[in-house]
């Protein structure tokens, strides 16, 4: 019910949605029922959001498969969200999520939490993780190389690097221009000690519909060649979709003055409600298509 609620009202506020509610109580009692059912523990993302993503990714994914996974954080007011999410046809669904308890970036600590239950529960696909560059630390690379995870990270333009038999250099060094795109096999990220080697792919988006690119990409990655570091990258921005549907241009969750724990719980009512309205686009999808399928094989007995 409240599903179909989220879907109709495209709000996460209580008071909208207790005044919608269709229950033969007054709207205060309502409200009060809500902020009971957002307390209780049995809603629990691992619990009954886990067998759900993992029952409809299998149907889109075979194992042993691909699968592509974004880490980023988000700011809702004085929310600091730390999400991962499965990118599919340049969409995003989110998967686990956890509130930071201070402003600002994640540290390793709190990237490893949120990434280790996603990496159990997808354990059968060939993950890769991408993130943006609050998320390029070699630490982290470092991690998920050791757990077998593929992973691209753009890395920050001030950041050095050094390949074989030659002296560390900021990424800003190499010589880029837009249109042109660069792999570097074997590079040392950063002067730290102690980590293995990975590769560097160097992409500059060439102009498109007048508008141009201000920087380039620098991805670390290891993956073995730039094409497939690109093109994986490049689905980062499905996560970018899915908070404007979370935000002011969907479920208005900054609108919400939920605690933590209720926070946590509405996110997980917005995720069941979008991936509800997703399977239902791509059924009726399916469907047309099959109209269009039938009617064509009537047209050919005429």
């Amino acid at each position: 019910m409240l599903v179909w609620l989220l879907q109709n009202q495209k709000q996460v506020r209580i008071e909208r949605l207790a005044a919608t509610l269709p229950l033969p109580i007054q709207q205060n009692s309502r409200r009060r029922y809500l902020q009971r059912f957002l307390k209780l523990n049995t809603l629990s993302v691992v619990l009954l959001w886990f067998p759900i993503i993992k029952e409809i990714i299998s149907r889109l994914s075979k194992a042993g498969s691909q699968v592509i996974v974004a880490l980023d954080r988000t700011q809702w007011k004085e929310n600091n969200v730390l999400m991962v999410s499965v990118i599919y046809q340049k969409r995003a669904w989110p998967i686990y999520w956890c509130l930071l308890e201070k402003d600002g970036s994640s540290n390793l600590t709190e990237q490893q939490k949120v990434l280790r239950p996603v990496i159990r529960l997808l354990k059968k696909y060939k993950l890769v993780i991408i993130g943006d560059r609050e998320f390029h630390s070699i630490e982290l690379a470092n991690w998920l190389h050791k757990q077998n995870v593929g992973f691209v990270f753009r890395q920050k333009q001030d950041t050095t690097f050094r390949q074989k038999r030659r002296s560390f250099q900021p990424l800003k060094s190499i010589e880029v221009y837009p249109g042109i795109q660069q792999f570097y096999s074997g590079v040392s990220i950063t002067q730290k000690r102690g980590f293995a080697r990975f590769n560097l792919a160097v992409y500059w988006r060439r102009k498109y519909r007048n508008k141009q690119e201000s920087s380039p990409w620098y991805l670390l990655t290891n993956l073995p060649d730039c094409e497939t570091a690109i093109k994986i990258y490049k689905q980062r921005f499905g996560i970018e979709a899915m908070f404007g549907d979370c935000k002011t241009g969907g479920y208005n969750l900054e609108g919400s003055k939920a605690n933590p724990d209720r926070l946590v719980r509405l996110i997980f009512l917005i995720a069941l409600a979008m991936t509800s309205a997703w399977l239902y686009g791509q059924r009726t999808k399916f469907q047309k298509q099959e109209s269009y399928t039938n009617l064509k094989k009537e047209c050919d007995r005429w």
